[in-house]
Parts: structure tokens; sequence; C-alpha cells
């Protein structure tokens, strides 16, 4: 953390630019935002995220170059979302970090799914405008500008399609707490929202309600949430149709919590398969029990008792991780507040590339805007380097 910038946004913070803050920012993305947005950017040192970009790259290096562990992983993709026309790569690459009593970057998670990149660009130039930040804050990475930015989103998700060909696919939308980063997905990149329930097949074509084709998918749907909800499409995943993936759903199996016990890098805590381990750490307050394919924290339980890990449901579904102890690194005037910086990378024509970060902050177990919602100086935010 930069102590200089942190001690000059105090000496220019009140409450009524918080005020304008949120306010602003539900004009910009013309809907209410339906989790908690931080007081306060953090301001980090640019060598700090580019070494989270570099690690992100190795990691994400090691699943994607592993063909022992990608033959594997096929075998718990379920039936219907297996198709012939898979994704080599991952064309979006996410990873979650906190930082130990060590001071240490620690990995919490690595996903191959796109999140916010539409928003998180949206509430950086917030903080900026709001706050009147210097202008040699940067919000992106890797050298990417607001406008370089969206060029690069925009490119990736289109494919060489025209925006009105491709459709951004979730579930129910209108009651997402993502809602705000879909209607700026259509403002700045002309790609609009279907729900997947709505969606028509016609042979081997897709269709809008209202007739329109469908050319290219951006992929947003949580596969959870079909399994858990017992929710079928009126199409078929695994079918060879005549549509592409911008972000195909096999990556979200393949580089998930699924991954982790595969990876071997200083910056990853001890992880098992809950079906692997013949006995259980004695130790279990020490370890997170977490769900493999799970989103936003659901289902997480820190430090589990032995009668919680036995009564999973499904071992096979499941796995134990080594808690790691994450310190208070942001000051607020309400003491310090521990932080999770997500590395936010695309495959782009050259290469792998880290675009921007989000930060979630908070003070409890768990760093979900779910589980930080009832006070101050926590929630949501942006990061900005020097």
């Amino acid at each position: 953390m930069i102590a200089k910038l942190r001690q000059e946004f105090f000496s220019r913070y009140t409450d009524e630019k918080y005020a304008a803050l949120l306010q602003e920012l539900q004009t910009r993305c013309e809907t209410p935002i339906p989790f908690r947005i931080a007081e306060t950017p953090c301001f980090f040192s640019s060598t700090v995220l580019e070494g989270l970009i570099r690690t992100t790259k190795e990691l994400y290096g090691q699943i994607s170059e592993n063909t022992d562990y990608r033959a594997m992983a096929q075998g718990t993709l379920p039936q219907n979302l297996r198709n012939s026309r898979e994704a080599d790569s991952a064309l979006f690459i996410q990873a979650d970090f906190g930082i130990d009593e060590h001071l240490e970057p620690k990995l919490v998670e690595i996903q191959g799914f796109p999140s916010l990149y539409c928003f998180q660009s949206v509430l950086s130039e917030t903080y900026r405008d709001i706050y009147s930040l210097d202008s040699s804050l940067n919000g992106y990475l890797s050298g990417f500008t607001e406008t370089t930015y969206f060029e690069a989103l925009q490119q990736a998700i289109l494919g060489g399609h025209d925006p009105s060909e491709v459709f951004l696919l979730e579930l129910f939308p209108e009651t997402q707490k993502t809602l705000p980063d879909f209607i700026l997905t259509e403002k700045k990149l002309g790609v609009r929202t279907i729900c997947a329930t709505k969606v028509k097949q016609i042979g081997k074509k897709l269709f809008t309600p209202e007739g329109e084709p469908i050319k290219r998918i951006y992929n947003r749907v949580i596969f959870d949430d079909l399994i858990k909800n017992k929710i079928t499409l009126p199409f078929d995943l695994s079918e060879d149709m005549d549509f592409s993936w911008a972000g195909h759903p096999s990556w979200y199996f393949l580089l998930s919590k699924l991954s982790l016990p595969f990876l071997n890098h200083p910056c990853v805590p001890e992880t098992h398969l809950l079906s692997t381990l013949s006995t259980l750490p004695k130790d279990l307050g020490e370890w997170v029990l977490k769900p493999l394919f799970s989103y936003a924290g659901q289902g997480v339980v820190v430090g589990p008792t032995k009668e919680q890990v036995l009564a999973a449901p499904d071992p096979a579904g499941w796995l134990l991780q080594r808690k790691i102890r994450f310190i208070p690194t942001v000051e607020t005037p309400e003491g310090a507040t521990k932080t999770e910086i997500r590395i936010m990378c695309l495959s782009t024509p050259d290469g792998l590339k880290g675009m921007t970060s989000l930060i979630r902050m908070g003070r409890g177990a768990l760093m979900g805007v779910d589980q930080n919602r009832d006070a101050r100086w926590i929630g949501a935010s942006a990061a900005f380097s020097l």
C-alpha cells in the first residue's frame, strides 16, 4: 500500500463525496447497485500488481499445459456441457489473492470465467472523478487505458461479429447482483443480455424470442444455478451448433477450485480433494471446507468441524484448503481492513494480459460482497497503482 496516497485521500474525503460517488455510480449504471461499495479505493505499487499478473500467468500455465489434469477434469463436466468445439484455452482468467501474515500474496481461487469487466472500469473512473484523483494513478494494468481496455474487451467478446449478433447469456439477469455490469456491457460494447431460458433452437442455430440470430454467446451463466435449481435449458449445450463462445463453459469447470490441488506454487495453500483424503487433518480449525463449484462464497465453511466435513453430500465435490491468515492492510478511520485482490486477465492476440483488478474489502472470515454489507469502509472497491 502507498501510505502517502492513503493519507492524501483521507485529507480530501467527506461523507458528502461518498454519497455523490454512490449516486453517480448508479446514474452511470442506470440501476441501483445491489452490493456495498467501499468508501475508498486502494493504492498499490505497480510492482505489486505486476507481480500478481506474473503469478496468475504461471498458475494458468500449469493448468492449461497439464494434459493429465485436463483429461481427468473432463470427467467432472456435466454431460450436457461437453462440447466438441471446446476452446483450447480460456478467454477470461481471474485469480483472487489475499495478503497473509508474512505480507505475501496467497491464492484464494482461480477461475476461467468472466465477471465485472465493464462495471469495474466504470467504478474506477467514478472513484477518480468524484475524489479528483491524480491523473497519473492508473486503474488499468499492462499499460491499458480506458480506450484500449474497451477495444481489447470488445475484440474478445465480439470475435469479429457485429454486436447485434452477440448476446450476453445469463439466468434471469434482471434478478442478478451483476445486473449493473450487464447494462454497462450493452452501453460500452453493444452486447445485449438475454435470459438463457428464452433462447430458441431451430436446427443447429439459436435465436432470441424475437427471431434474431445468435451468432456468439458471451457466457455468464453460473452453472451451479442450473444444477441447483434443476433448470433445463431450451437448447443443448453439448451439440455442435452454429455459434461460437466468448468464454467456453467448460473453462468454468477446468479453471476453478477443482484445479487448486494440482497447482504447485508458493502462493497456493495446501489443498486436497476431500475424496482423496483417507484421514482428516487433526487441526480442522485451521482449514476451510469449500464446494468445488460454487460462487460468491456460497457453501464455504471456515474452520469446519469433523461432523460438517463428514456431512458433505458428495466428497468428490468438495475440497479442504489450509486456512490463510489474511491481515488488515488498508488503514481506515474505523480500523485497518483486509483486502482481497482479483487480477482480471484476458487472452489477447498478443498473449495473456492483465486488464484490471477488482478489490473486496472486509473484516470477517469471508471477503465476498454478500458477507461485507453492514459496516463502513468495506465492500467492493478498485485499485489504483503508481
